[in-house]
């Protein structure tokens, strides 16, 4: 890990920087989040669309305590990179499908029919990398920028008596007539940049507040979301280069995905993950 981050460090600022004040610091800690996420697919009985809610009408946890990360590799005086991934990975089965849908993957279209029992996986995981710089600096506090990239790895998994038909036979109720494969998988990537501002302040020896808010919004081809990531916290130190962290974290990713497969659409995510509570993590210096 050092010789990765001793070469990011040479390539934003040169050798003789990467020889100056090198600290490297590993969190590991949890938080409370609150999701809402769906996928937007078609009613084959009256042949219009609608959204698909992955909590309430597929029985997805809305509310977990889950693990984080966080890797902070400080060089040169004012330089950081940041390393931090997020896991929310999520199963639950549904007894008797309220209503029938239909969602296209690639070319081929698949159906679940109403009353059939249905077992649902939906896993994010978030990994962020990011540089910041700091702009301001004291005795006690800095105040610098950053600027990141947040990636979102999405996989949606649906098994159970789903049937399938070619998207090109899909007028001719073929649908059901075909042999019902047993499990339906899809896999999307969603990366968002972000921008922000990051800070601390030790307001007593061995204590101090630190919080950052990172910001972006794009819309790129098939691609549409927006990212707030705002957080404030105190730190204490434990000694022997441990140190407890206490914070309350804002955190929000909505991401609208249009997969395409040769002109014709494929499926359409709505992503909508969020959560507003407290984190605790511990941390160690080397």
């Amino acid at each position: 890990m050092r010789t990765l981050a001793t070469l990011l460090c040479i390539a934003l600022t040169g050798i003789s920087q990467c020889s100056i004040a090198k600290d490297m610091t590993l969190t590991v800690g949890g938080f409370y989040s609150q999701s809402d996420s769906s996928i937007d697919v078609t009613d084959p009985i009256i042949g219009e669309d609608f959204r698909l809610d992955f909590e309430s009408d597929l029985k997805l946890a809305e509310n977990q305590f889950l693990p984080f990360f966080e890797f902070e590799y400080a060089f040169g005086n004012r330089h950081n990179l940041y390393l931090d991934w997020k896991r929310l990975h999520r199963s639950a089965e549904t007894t008797a499908v309220t209503r029938p849908f239909q969602v296209q993957i690639d070319d081929t279209v698949y159906e679940v029919r109403a009353g059939g029992k249905l077992d649902t996986t939906l896993n994010i995981d978030i990994l962020r990398l990011g540089y910041g710089y700091d702009v301001f600096e004291g005795n006690d506090y800095t105040l610098g920028v950053t600027l990141g990239l947040h990636t979102m790895f999405i996989k949606s998994m649906f098994e159970g008596a789903i049937g399938a038909c070619l998207a090109t036979e899909l007028n001719e109720n073929l649908c059901g007539s075909r042999p019902i494969p047993q499990v339906v998988e899809n896999k999307v990537t969603a990366p968002l940049p972000d921008i922000g501002i990051i800070g601390r302040y030790e307001f007593l020896p061995g204590w101090e507040f630190t919080g950052h808010a990172q910001y972006f919004q794009i819309k790129l081809d098939d691609l549409k979301g927006s990212l707030t990531d705002i957080r404030a916290g105190v730190n204490a130190d434990l000694g022997d280069s441990w140190q407890l962290s206490l914070a309350y974290n804002y955190y929000k990713v909505d991401v609208d995905i249009t997969q395409s497969a040769q002109n014709i659409k494929v499926a359409d995510y709505n992503i909508y993950y969020s959560f507003i509570g407290p984190m605790v993590s511990v941390s160690y210096k080397f």
